[in-house]
C-alpha cells in the first residue's frame, strides 16, 4: 500500500531459515518501489487466534487515511480464521509498530464449513449500501469458491448468501484478488469504485495447478456477485497473469500514480538444499502496472517505469538481418543483469506454417518446440544468460504460425538448457499472445537477473517469469544472443538493451 509518502510491503517470511516454516509478516517500505528498506515484522503468532500461523492477507486503506490489515491466522485449534490488526501509531508514516485487538478472530469459518482452507481475505471495498466487503478463498470437496463477508465496523461481519464466485473441478482457491479496471485508459482505479464506465477482475491462485488466474465480468453489488464475461474461463485453463514461474499476486491501487500495481511472487525451482546453501528463496517479481486492453478480453501489464532509474549502460540496433541460423551476440552491457527491449519486422504470414488446433496446451507446445528446431517464422528471440559456448542458455522465443490465414503466436521461454545441473526443475514455459501481426511487427521486452528472466510479449499481452541456474553463464561469464532458428529470415527493426543497476534490497 501507499501510505503517507511510503510505499510498504509486507510478505511471509520465515526469519529463522530459508525453507518454508515460522512465518511471520515482514514488512519492507520504499519510495519508488525499487529500493526497499527493510523493518521489524509487523505480525507475528502471540495469540490464541493466530498461535499456529499468520499467513496471507491484505490492507485496506479507510476513509481519513487509516490503514488496516486483513490476514488469515492458525488457531490452537488449527483453523484458519481471519484476523485483524491496527497501527500502533498512525502518524508514523512508517508503520512500524502493529496490535492485533482481543475481539480476533474477526471472521470465523462455521462448522459446514472446511476450516483448513478458508484464507487470504482481500482488500476490502465499500458499497453504496453502507457495508464494506472483502472477499476470502475457500474450497468445498473440489469446488474452488471465493467467499464473500460484509460489515460496517471491521468488526462483526456477516456472510453472504453465496459465494461472490465459484467453480467446480479447480480445487482450493488461494490469495484471491478483486478490484476494478477502467474501459478506457491506463488508469487504475481505487477497489471500491463501481459502475458503468469499470470492468472487475477476480483472480483466483489455484492451488492445484499453481496458476494465477483471472477473470473479467461485471460486479453486480445488489446481488453481491461476480459475472465472468463469456470470453472468460475461470479455470486452469483461462487467462494468466504470467505463464511462468508466477503465484500468489496481489494488486493494490497506488493514489500516488493514479495506476494499479501487481507484486508476484517467483519460487525457487533448484534443490532445497541449494535454498539452505544461498541463504535465501523465493522472489518478488518486478512491480507491473496493470490495465484493460482496448479489446476489453484481457490485461495488459508492464514493468514499473521507476525501474528505467538504474539503466546503466545502453546499446541501440536498428535493421539487423537475422538469416536462418543465425546467433548475434549483443555487446556492450552486463549480460547477467539488463534490460531488452527489441522489435522484430515479420515476412508475410504465408511462409508460416500451419497451426495445429490440438495444441491447447500452451506449455506443451513449447516443450515440443525446440528453440534449435528449424521452422518456418521462428523460433526466433533471445538466448539470455547464456554461456559463451552456449552450452547453457534461457531461451525467449516466438514461433508464428497460421490458422485459416489467421496469426497464431506462440510464445516460450525457459527449458532443458537453462542449466548443465540435473537436479533443477527446468520446464519450457509458454503462453499464446493474442495479436495481430499482420502489420508485420512482434515485439519482446526481458529483464534477465541472474537467476530470473521477466519477459513481455507485444507490449504486456503475453508474459512468462522463468527462473535459471547457469552453471557457467554467470557474472561475466554471462552472454546475450539475437538467434533466428527459422528457415524465413527476420529483422531486427529496434533493440534498446541496458545494463541494470543494483538497487537497495532490503539491506
Amino acid at each position: 500500500m501507499y501510505y503517507k509518502g511510503f510505499y510498504h510491503l509486507f510478505y511471509q517470511y520465515n526469519p529463522y531459515g530459508s525453507t518454508w516454516g515460522n512465518i511471520v509478516w515482514a514488512h519492507s517500505y520504499s519510495k519508488d518501489l525499487i529500493n526497499w528498506i527493510p523493518l521489524e515484522p509487523a505480525i507475528y503468532p502471540s495469540a490464541p487466534f493466530d498461535i499456529n500461523g499468520t499467513w496471507s492477507g491484505s490492507a485496506t486503506i479507510l476513509p481519513g487515511n487509516k490503514p488496516i490489515i486483513l490476514y488469515t491466522g492458525l488457531d490452537t485449534e488449527y483453523r484458519q480464521v481471519q484476523n485483524i490488526a491496527f497501527p500502533k501509531n498512525a502518524s508514523d508514516p512508517l508503520l512500524r509498530e502493529w496490535f492485533k485487538p482481543d475481539y480476533n478472530p474477526v471472521i470465523n469459518p462455521n462448522k459446514y464449513m472446511n476450516a483448513t482452507a478458508f484464507r487470504d481475505p482481500t482488500t476490502a471495498w465499500y458499497g453504496k449500501d453502507g457495508f464494506w466487503r472483502v472477499s476470502v478463498g475457500h474450497k468445498r470437496r473440489n469446488r474452488g469458491i471465493a467467499e464473500v463477508y460484509r460489515t460496517r465496523d471491521f468488526k462483526t461481519w456477516t456472510r453472504g448468501k453465496h459465494p461472490l464466485h465459484s467453480a467446480a473441478d479447480t480445487g482450493m482457491w488461494e490469495c484471491p484478488d478483486f478490484f476494478p479496471v477502467s474501459l478506457k485508459g491506463t488508469e487504475g482505479l481505487e477497489t471500491s469504485v463501481n459502475g458503468n464506465h469499470v470492468k472487475h477482475i477476480l483472480k483466483v491462485s489455484l492451488d492445484l495447478t499453481r496458476f494465477d488466474i483471472y477473470m473479467i465480468g461485471s460486479y453486480n453489488a445488489g446481488k453481491e456477485r461476480f459475472i465472468p464475461d463469456a470470453t472468460s474461463v475461470d479455470n486452469s485453463t483461462g487467462l494468466r497473469y504470467d505463464y511462468g514461474n508466477f503465484y500468489a499476486s496481489k494488486t493494490f491501487f497506488d493514489e500516488k500514480n493514479n495506476r494499479r500495481i501487481l507484486f508476484g511472487w517467483a519460487n525457487e525451482s533448484d534443490t532445497k538444499i541449494d535454498d539452505i546453501r544461498k541463504g535465501w528463496a523465493g522472489i518478488q517479481a518486478i512491480p507491473r502496472t496493470l490495465w484493460l486492453d482496448q479489446s476489453g478480453k484481457q490485461l495488459i501489464q508492464w514493468p514499473i517505469k521507476e525501474l528505467e532509474s538504474i539503466r546503466g549502460n545502453a546499446v541501440h540496433m536498428t535493421n539487423v538481418p537475422l538469416a536462418e541460423g543465425a546467433r548475434i551476440e549483443i555487446k556492450g552491457i552486463t549480460s547477467a543483469q539488463a534490460d531488452v527491449e527489441v522489435t522484430f519486422s515479420l515476412p508475410s504470414l504465408e511462409y508460416a506454417e500451419p497451426f495445429d488446433p490440438t495444441w491447447v496446451d500452451a506449455e506443451q507446445a513449447c516443450g515440443s518446440k525446440d528453440p534449435n528446431t528449424l521452422a518456418g517464422i521462428g523460433p526466433f528471440g533471445l538466448l539470455t544468460l547464456a554461456s559463451q559456448n552456449v552450452e547453457e542458455y534461457t531461451p525467449v522465443f516466438f514461433h508464428v504460425f497460421k490458422f485459416e490465414d489467421k496469426p497464431v503466436v506462440l510464445m516460450c521461454s525457459g527449458g532443458k538448457m537453462s542449466s548443465l545441473d540435473p537436479d533443477n526443475y527446468k520446464p519450457s514455459f509458454g503462453g499464446y499472445v493474442n495479436v495481430d501481426v499482420k502489420d508485420g511487427s512482434l515485439s519482446l521486452r526481458s529483464l534477465i537477473d541472474h537467476s530470473v528472466v521477466e519477459s513481455f510479449g507485444a507490449g504486456g499481452k503475453t508474459c512468462i517469469t522463468s527462473r535459471s541456474y547457469p552453471t557457467i553463464a554467470k557474472g561475466a561469464n554471462t552472454h546475450l544472443y539475437l538467434f533466428n532458428n527459422g528457415s524465413i529470415p527476420v529483422t531486427v527493426k529496434n533493440l534498446d538493451a541496458w545494463s541494470m543497476g543494483k538497487p537497495r534490497m532490503n539491506i
